[in-house]
C-alpha cells in the first residue's frame, strides 16, 4: 500500500505509544515521519527504526516557542506537511480537585491543550497553503465523561475536543479535516503515572471488559488520515470499547 506516498506527517509524541503505532503504520503505507517529541534520543532511535527518510525533533510542544523552532526545522527537510497526529500528553497523578496540586494541574493543561492548540496553529498555515490536509487530535473518553480524581486530565481533554471542533469548521471549506479520536485507556507508559486504583476504575467501566490494543487505534487514526477521509471534519471518532454512547 502507498496511499500516503510523497506525503509527510508530524507525529507528536511519537516515538512511543498509540503515537509510535500510527507512525509505524503510516510509514508502512508511504509517508515521511517526522517525530515530534521531547525525548529527543528515544524520537532519534525510532526514526532510524521507521526508515524512509524519517527524521526527529526534540520538541516540547506546551512551548510555542519550541513549536516553531521544530516547524522551521521539519520545513526545512520537507516543504509539505499533510498530516499531523498529536499524540503527546500525559496524564498525572490522581487526586480529588480540593487537593489536586495547582502546578501539576496547570503542567497539565499545558502541556495536553496548550500543547495542542501550538502544534495545530503551527501546521495550518502550511495546509491551507497548499489546500490539503489531515489533522487528528488525540483527546480521550475522560473528556467526554471525567473521570474522578484526573479533572486536570478530563479538563484538559475536553479542551482538545472544543479545540478540535472549532478549528474544523473554519476549515471546512478547504480541503483540510480536522478530527479528534476518544480512546478509552491502553498499556502504555501513561499508566505509569496513575495510581493501580485508577487504573482498575477505567477497565471496569469498559464494557469490552479490556483495554485498548495500540494497533486498534493505529487503525482508525490512519484512516482519518487518509485523503478518503474528505467529508468528515470537526467530528470525535470514539475508541472507548463501548464507554461512551455519544
Amino acid at each position: 500500500m502507498s496511499q500516503f506516498e510523497n506525503q509527510t506527517a508530524i507525529i507528536t509524541g511519537g516515538a512511543q505509544g498509540i503515537g509510535r503505532a500510527v507512525a509505524e503504520r503510516l510509514a508502512k503505507e508511504g509517508a515521511r515521519i517526522v517525530i515530534w517529541d521531547r525525548d529527543a534520543e528515544l524520537a532519534q532511535a525510532t526514526a532510524k527504526e521507521l526508515g524512509g527518510g524519517a527524521f526527529s525533533c526534540a520538541v516540547d510542544i506546551s512551548s510555542w516557542d519550541s513549536v516553531e523552532s521544530a516547524l522551521k526545522e521539519t520545513l526545512a527537510q520537507s516543504p509539505r506537511i499533510d498530516i499531523l497526529v498529536n499524540s503527546a500528553g500525559i496524564a498525572g497523578s490522581n487526586a480529588p480537585v480540593d487537593e489536586y496540586p495547582v502546578a501539576e494541574f496547570q503542567s497539565i493543561i499545558n502541556i495536553n491543550l496548550m500543547g495542542a492548540f501550538h502544534v495545530n496553529r503551527a501546521v495550518v498555515p502550511t495546509m491551507k497553503a497548499q489546500n490539503y490536509g489531515r489533522i487528528v487530535n488525540i483527546a480521550s473518553v475522560a473528556g467526554k465523561e471525567g473521570n474522578p480524581n484526573a479533572s486536570a486530565y478530563s479538563a484538559s481533554k475536553a479542551g482538545v475536543i472544543g479545540l478540535t471542533k472549532s478549528l474544523g469548521k473554519e476549515l471546512a471549506g478547504m480541503d483540510i479535516a480536522v478530527n479528534c479520536v476518544t480512546p478509552a485507556a491502553a498499556r502504555t507508559r501513561i499508566f505509569d503515572q496513575m495510581a493501580q486504583e485508577h487504573i482498575d476504575y477505567m477497565l471496569s467501566k469498559i464494557p469490552r471488559g479490556r483495554f485498548l490494543e495500540l494497533d486498534e487505534a493505529a487503525a482508525m487514526i490512519t484512516w482519518l488520515c487518509t485523503a478518503e477521509n474528505s467529508f468528515t471534519t470537526a467530528s470525535t471518532f470514539d475508541l472507548s470499547g463501548g464507554r461512551a454512547t455519544y
